[in-house]
């Protein structure tokens, strides 16, 4: 899978993060265009220092409407589809042009005499500057805030068990909201099932299944300290439940020595790591 079509960070789509992202963009881009004026900025209109300042606030507030209402159907949009890193380029570009279209207008106006695409050139520049240098910067920032939100709450479920590991995995679904949370000992296996994953456990003794709607490759990488591993392409073990490692005529095999629970294959790509980690760990 590309960069492009892998789906934004969830916190980029937190109302909290859009909040701060429109007021800051907003409140750079009328520094940045009073104080340093990019591009002779001052040229747009032939006005006083006071006057220039009033009409940039007006076209900086109507470009902070524009990237309200983006920001307000992006937020919608995210909370029923996954939105990637293209078409959030692609999102970013659109505020562009949008932008830049009133700022044309704008000069336009002011200077009927200047010719439209000098004008609308010379404001796409502008709007530009003043969108993706504070677009970058803060998503640098949100960036580094929730890795450190992430390590807070990794070190917080880690305290209270000490160096042991946790006898407790949650589960959270593809928006990263938590569905399901049960105790390590009763967690037997995890099957793929197209769109979502199949969560075998044991609750007061009978086996249970949770549909939950994300993939191995996602829970594979949080679940590896859990000793829970992936040994076929649509299977996960909690390796603390498998008491037998079979080798048949037809394949390799994990037993958990459960009724109901069948028996779990072992394909050809993970045999030697299976093999290799039932071996130590048992020993």
């Amino acid at each position: 899978m590309d960069f492009f079509s892998q789906k934004i960070p969830r916190y980029m789509l937190e109302k909290g993060n859009i909040v701060r992202l429109i007021l800051l963009t907003a409140l750079f881009a009328l520094v940045f265009i009073n104080l340093y004026k990019p591009f002779s900025s001052s040229s747009w209109y032939e006005v006083s220092e006071f006057k220039f300042f009033v009409f940039s606030s007006l076209i900086i507030l109507t470009g902070v409407l524009v990237v309200v209402l983006s920001r307000i159907i992006m937020y919608h949009r995210g909370k029923r589809h996954d939105i990637s890193y293209g078409a959030y380029a692609a999102w970013i570009l659109i505020e562009i042009f949008c932008m830049s279209l009133i700022y044309t207008i704008y000069t336009l106006s002011m200077n009927p005499g200047r010719e439209y695409l000098s004008a609308f050139k010379e404001s796409t520049i502008n709007t530009s500057l003043v969108l993706l240098l504070p677009y970058f910067t803060l998503h640098l920032v949100f960036a580094y805030q929730d890795k450190e939100k992430q390590l807070r709450v990794f070190e917080e479920s880690h305290a209270e068990n000490g160096n042991k590991l946790g006898q407790v995995i949650s589960f959270y679904d593809e928006k990263e909201e938590l569905r399901l949370s049960v105790k390590r000992s009763n967690l037997l296996y995890l099957e793929a099932a197209d769109n979502y994953v199949c969560i075998w456990y044991l609750n007061k003794g009978l086996l249970t299944k949770f549909m939950l709607r994300n993939t191995l490759k996602t829970l594979e990488d949080s679940l590896a300290e859990m000793n829970v591993l992936r040994c076929h392409r649509s299977f996960m073990v909690n390796f603390d439940q498998v008491k037998v490692l079979r080798r048949g005529k037809d394949g390799m095999y994990l037993e958990l020595g459960l009724e109901k629970v069948p028996d779990i294959p072992i394909s050809k790509t993970y045999s030697e790591k299976v093999t290799h980690w039932f071996m130590t760990y048992s020993s």
